[in-house]
């Protein structure tokens, strides 16, 4: 008993003593900018409380057209095929078909591992190999779609291109005289 009044008396001490925490200041609040001309950015603030984002605007779409034209070409899918198209002749099949083959085909795996080889050999990658699924994924569409785009936009230039120079060599025709030399 005398163990733990003695206990309790050191505790009581000890929550007398001991300092009172210190009181934070609080935060400043956040200093709010001006809006920015829309052509140039303002100085950056020299004691680091305010963060500006200056990016140049963007003209033309929101959107990035060959993102949108690649989700497009998912939606659609294609041409429609018929469930059950075609006959699976293996026994991991239950059906009508018979056992076609009894094992693995050793020959088929001889030929695979000689073709991983001799692309390995030449530096070509042999994932494209194990493709079970033969549909463009997304982003590939969307890397297709990119790639005809930038050949539009370069067909496009190059016809207007020709159509100037074309342009300026018949106004440099008409501005030169016809010389006489007879």
């Amino acid at each position: 008993m005398v163990v733990a009044s003695a206990a309790a008396l050191l505790l009581a001490q000890a929550a007398s003593s001991a300092p009172a925490p210190a009181a934070t200041p609080p935060a400043p609040p956040p200093k709010t900018v001006p809006p920015a001309q829309s052509d140039r950015c303002p100085p950056p603030s020299t004691d680091g409380s305010v963060i500006i984002v200056c990016a140049p605007k963007q003209d033309g779409y929101r959107l990035n057209p060959d993102v949108m034209e690649a989700k497009r070409e998912v939606r659609s899918g294609g041409r429609p095929v018929r469930p059950g198209g075609t006959i699976i002749p293996d026994c991991a099949h239950v059906g009508p078909a018979p056992c076609m083959s009894a094992g693995i085909n050793l020959i088929g795996v001889a030929l695979t591992a000689a073709q991983m080889a001799e692309r390995l050999a030449k530096g070509k990658e042999i994932g494209s190999m194990f493709v079970t699924d033969p549909h463009p994924s997304e982003y590939q569409l969307y890397v297709e779609a990119k790639k005809r785009r930038e050949a539009e936009e370069e067909e496009k230039a190059a016809a207007k291109k020709a159509r100037e120079k074309k342009a300026a060599q018949q106004q440099q025709q008409a501005a030169t005289p016809p010389s006489a030399g007879n």
